[in-house]
């Protein structure tokens, strides 16, 4: 066994060759299909300061633009596939590795896997360094034809999944662009193509020009039809050129990631509107919002088992009622008016505290809609007041309280309620003391655990200074 045939085998020693790059694809392709060969494509071109940011950065730390080029794609793909590690892709050699090659005309270029595995928590300089060493080690080796090192696996090209993704870097030269004949300049022209086909499923490839007075560096990708559509790869493109402007970009717009501490699982594939759009949707109460919309998926369940146990023993109940008790503390007592107001003014706050589920017919769905002022007949909540002598009784009380589904009308919107249970008697100073107690009891449906939280917030403060004040980012909301 020769050296480079020992190389290839610890390279790719416990690799599965039909392991697919969970890329994020609009379509699978079956192993039935056949190949369409048409392209999507997407290019991007680099402003000057990415473009001299990036020749510096390999300049100063002695590395190809091609191994840095190829460091940045790995840390894409590592975040493009949601963290996987060990990631293997196939590159271009121009296999030129005898001196006398070097002025022959003809077809030497290799096809080589490079296949690299990650360490989630190094740096961006530490994933260059590590591919620098890889891209040396293989150039090495890079002799050893692809079908030698496909047949020592026992394999063929055909079920080899890291030959589909693809990545190349071409510095185009002068001395390709311009030709002169006996003194008559020829200047190279490109073709505008409207139709692109490709032999591989996802392809990167980087271009340098030098010779440019601008646009020195751009990319593009180019992949199968067959399973991204243009929008898709569009997208794509713009996350991994905001990649590049993390690590080669200082706008004050920009996150910028230290290329020497930060781990590269810090890098960002969200693009600017996505964080926008996503903080609007969980974050802030939109003006534009609606009152009505479909019910979610856990909301449905809930709502589905609640009608179920409506006239079901109570043996055999889903519990859905929220219950938390409270007694003050000794020598403590508490204004039930205060409360009332301090209440009033938190249900009406929050929009979760007074919708309502209901069924529609027409749509066939479940919708959620939030009841205003007009809708209201009622208070949007109900208060209710009972007294008791034993341990026996409280516990009764606790009890229904928990486990009694009727107490609550989602179709109505009445979805939380206050008991005030008194000792032996309701009090007539309107004032609550040690051995009181004091029910908030929510239906799951519109409420969860941690809700209760801002619920302590707002109802302190609205019974603390008699006024609440609101504010988007403490607002209740239900997230499915």
């Amino acid at each position: 066994m020769t050296l480079s045939q020992q190389f290839w085998q610890l390279e790719l020693k416990d690799y599965s060759p039909a392991h697919k790059l969970s890329l994020p694809v609009d379509r699978q392709r079956l192993s039935t299909d056949q190949r369409s060969g048409s392209a999507s494509t997407t290019q991007l071109i680099f402003d000057d300061e990415i473009c001299t940011s990036f020749l510096t950065y390999a300049s100063s730390h002695h590395v190809t633009l091609f191994q840095l080029g190829l460091s940045v794609f790995y840390v894409f793909l590592f975040k493009l596939t949601h963290g996987e590690s060990d990631l293997c892709i196939a590159s271009i050699n121009a296999n030129r590795y005898r001196s006398e090659l070097g002025n022959m005309i003809g077809m030497f270029i290799s096809t080589l896997p490079y296949r690299f595995e990650l360490d989630p928590h190094w740096s961006f300089d530490e994933v260059v360094r590590y591919v620098q060493e890889k891209c040396l080690s293989i150039l090495e080796h890079s002799h050893y034809p692809l079908q030698h090192i496909l047949s020592d696996f026992h394999l063929t090209q055909s079920n080899v999944s890291f030959l589909e993704t693809m990545f190349d870097f071409i510095t185009a030269s002068k001395d390709v662009n311009y030709l002169s004949l006996n003194g008559v300049n020829l200047e190279q022209m490109s073709l505008n193509e409207s139709y692109k086909m490709t032999k591989f499923d996802f392809s990167l490839t980087f271009e340098y020009s030098p010779a440019s007075d601008d646009n020195q560096l751009s990319c593009s990708f180019v992949c199968s039809s067959d399973l991204f559509d243009e929008t898709t790869l569009v997208t794509i493109g713009r996350r991994f050129q905001y990649v590049l402007e993390q690590l080669f970009s200082s706008k004050a717009s920009t996150k910028c990631i230290d290329l020497y501490y930060t781990s590269i699982s810090k890098v960002d594939l969200i693009l600017l509107e996505e964080v926008e759009e996503r903080q609007a949707i969980m974050f802030h109460r939109l003006e534009s919002i609606i009152n009505e919309a479909p019910a979610s998926f856990a909301q449905c369940r809930i709502w589905y088992e609640n009608q179920r146990d409506v006239d079901t023993d109570q043996s055999f109940l889903t519990m859905h009622n929220m219950p938390f008790f409270y007694r003050l503390y000794r020598g403590d007592i508490l204004s039930i008016e205060q409360l009332r107001h301090a209440l009033h003014l938190t249900v009406n706050k929050h929009p979760s505290l007074h919708t309502s589920l209901h069924f529609d017919i027409e749509k066939n769905l479940l919708m959620q809609r939030v009841l205003t002022q007009q809708d209201i007949n009622n208070d949007t909540f109900t208060i209710t007041e009972s007294s008791y002598e034993s341990e026996e009784q409280l516990s009764n009380i606790m009890h229904e309280e928990k486990y009694n589904p009727q107490l609550f009308n989602l179709a109505q919107g009445l979805v939380f309620r206050c008991h005030l249970v008194y000792y032996k008697q309701i009090s007539s100073s309107h004032l609550l003391s040690d051995k009181d107690l004091l029910i908030f009891n929510f239906h799951h449906a519109l409420f969860d655990f941690p809700s209760m939280k801002v619920f302590h917030h707002d109802l302190n403060q609205a019974y603390t200074t008699g006024q609440l004040l609101y504010d988007d980012n403490t607002n209740l909301r239900y997230l499915d």
